[in-house]
């Protein structure tokens, strides 16, 4: 299949986000080919179907033809990278207590830094003075001021229904779904919301019906190096 014509297929299995920092991009979301069509030894994986994912602007072009073994790094295909990773507030990512305890923080330290996941947030103010979120660490910042704010309004209105449909939509727009799903862990049922909303989430297996992540993950297509964590 010629990487261009999946492009419509991958957004109705993965949805508009990109599928390593999990921003919603609306236009210029990329084709992605886990193992680069430029390095001669992957020339026959261009067109293999379980060589796409979607990858936004930031992410394609740090990784660009970088060598990557699924065995090495940790893949949103196969493993479940949401329980690879911390999500901290100041926007940060870092390998979790999950993967640090299977040996496997090495792999998720070298999958962030594939696409540049790592990076510190940069320092862009506008002609005010004020900061701009250009950078993707500052954008998950202002995805976990958002979700931490309709949280606190969920709080004060617990069996708000229209309020619970509402977060969901705004979590769908904005994207960052693992930072939604860390912000709102004590949410069994706003957990298990999300898992339904995101395109493609719950299919995977990855989530159990009770909103908890299952590791490892199921890898029910049986693609290489699946199933790590």
């Amino acid at each position: 299949m010629d990487y261009k014509d999946a492009k419509p297929h991958l957004v109705a299995r993965l949805g508009l986000y990109c599928s390593f920092c999990e921003r919603r991009v609306v236009t210029q979301l990329a084709v992605e080919h886990i193992q680069p069509k430029g390095l001669p030894i992957y020339s026959h994986l261009i067109g293999c179907w379980s060589n796409f994912l979607l990858a936004c602007v930031n992410c394609n072009s740090t990784k660009k033809n970088r060598d990557v073994d699924p065995e090495s790094v940790l893949l949103p295909d196969r493993d479940n990278t949401f329980s690879a990773f911390h999500y901290l507030p100041d926007g940060t990512i870092v390998p979790s207590g999950h993967a640090v305890s299977r040996g496997l923080q090495a792999i998720a330290d070298k999958t962030l830094h594939l696409t540049g996941l790592d990076k510190t947030a940069l320092n862009t103010p506008d002609e005010n003075g004020r900061q701009v979120a250009l950078d993707r660490m500052k954008q998950r910042m202002e995805a976990w001021l958002a979700a931490e704010e309709a949280k606190n309004e969920l709080q004060r209105s617990p069996e708000n229904g229209e309020l619970q449909r509402y977060i969901v939509k705004l979590a769908v727009q904005t994207g960052f779904f693992s930072v939604w799903m860390t912000v709102f862990m004590d949410h069994s049922d706003m957990l298990s919301r999300f898992i339904r909303a995101f395109t493609g989430t719950w299919e995977s297996g990855c989530f159990g019906v009770d909103g908890l992540a299952v590791s490892p993950a199921p890898n029910p297509d049986g693609l290489p190096g699946g199933g790590k964590i």
